[in-house]
């Protein structure tokens, strides 16, 4: 059963989403969407009031070279519109280094944070609350590519390189880009309700939940796609057909090949043997199907090709550490059709 939502303050709830020179347009607007969205769906009046603030109020020019035009200044941190806001977001970017040892920018972040009822990183936004210090000790999450430094450079950070995003107290981290939009819709369903979230959700054409400890990562992303064609075919086609006959000696037949020889150029080229890159591919299926469907878990097995549910329970604690049955509670709730 989904929580009950979060009683709203007497007026909307104050969303500010600081923005600076280079910084990735998707990481302020997709959450931005989310939230402009949730104002037309929601019972009575607009949820949420929602700013864009960076050090000047001139047109900014994002990484990709669309310009935005903030809402306001970033102003004296003491400043009464500084002082009721709700949500804190912190987009990343290209800009994101220059902006780490701005010190001013840092300083607004480090006073006005504690004053919010939740502060939010998109990205490399991450770098800033980290240098501001909201991290420290905390569990956080970044765009993969970024994991390692943000260790690096801060060692009192809890970094877990693989989930979409992270929650820990009142502060929440997400990975790369489009995860932004996956975080704001779980505070949209947080402080409005599910049903609210999944208008949303259709109305933006996106999944209502990519679980915030769903992997940044799929089989296809973590895979190396294969220089020859045949084989680049066959990947797609096993994503395709998950429950089809996946043995060696029938994808080397697909392929054209022998077994020995596939095998071997499969393992250069996809960087996985045949077998992991299918278990790969048949546990994200599983997963997928777990959260957005009602079938049981051992019918999710049969549809991704285990006859036998314990070799698919196996596979599925192999790849993510927990059970189907516990992954579906975790991340997704129990659904009616659910029989264990």
């Amino acid at each position: 059963m989904a929580a009950a939502p979060v009683v709203a303050p007497d007026g909307p709830r104050r969303v500010v989403i600081v923005a600076y020179p280079d910084v990735q347009v998707l990481d302020v607007v997709g959450p931005l969407e989310v939230f402009a969205v949730a104002n037309r769906f929601a019972e009575g009046s607009p949820p949420y009031a929602i700013e864009v603030a960076a050090a000047t109020t001139e047109p900014l020019r994002t990484s990709g070279g669309l310009a935005i035009v903030p809402d306001r200044r970033l102003g004296r941190p003491s400043s009464r519109r500084n002082r009721d806001i709700d949500t804190l977001v912190v987009a990343g970017g290209e800009g994101t280094e220059a902006a780490v040892v701005d010190a001013t920018l840092r300083s607004w972040i480090v006073a006005v944070a504690p004053r919010c009822r939740r502060v939010v990183s998109v990205c490399s936004g991450a770098f800033l609350l980290a240098a501001a210090g909201l991290l420290d000790g905390k569990r956080a999450t970044t765009h993969w590519s970024e994991c390692h430094t943000l260790e690096q450079y801060f060692p009192k950070v809890i970094v877990e390189p693989d989930p979409i995003f992270v929650r820990d107290g009142s502060v929440a981290t997400s990975a790369g880009i489009t995860a932004g939009i996956d975080l704001a819709l779980a505070l949209v369903e947080e402080d409005c309700g599910r049903e609210v979230a999944l208008q949303v959700a259709r109305w933006l054409v996106v999944f209502l939940r990519r679980p915030g400890g769903q992997s940044q990562f799929s089989a296809q992303l973590d895979a190396q796609l294969a220089e020859r064609d045949e084989l680049a075919d066959l990947q797609a086609w096993i994503v395709d057909h998950p429950d089809a006959d996946l043995t060696v000696a029938a994808l080397a037949a697909r392929a054209g090949m022998s077994e020995r020889n596939f095998t071997r150029v499969f393992a250069r080229e996809v960087g996985a043997t045949p077998a992991d890159y299918v278990e790969r591919v048949r546990v994200e299926t599983a997963r997928r199907l777990l959260e957005t469907t009602g079938l049981t878990v051992a019918e999710v097995a049969r549809r991704c090709g285990y006859a036998n549910p314990d070799t698919f329970q196996r596979a599925f604690v192999r790849q993510l550490g927990v059970t189907p049955s516990d992954y579906r509670r975790r991340f997704v709730g129990p659904t009616p059709q659910e029989h264990r």
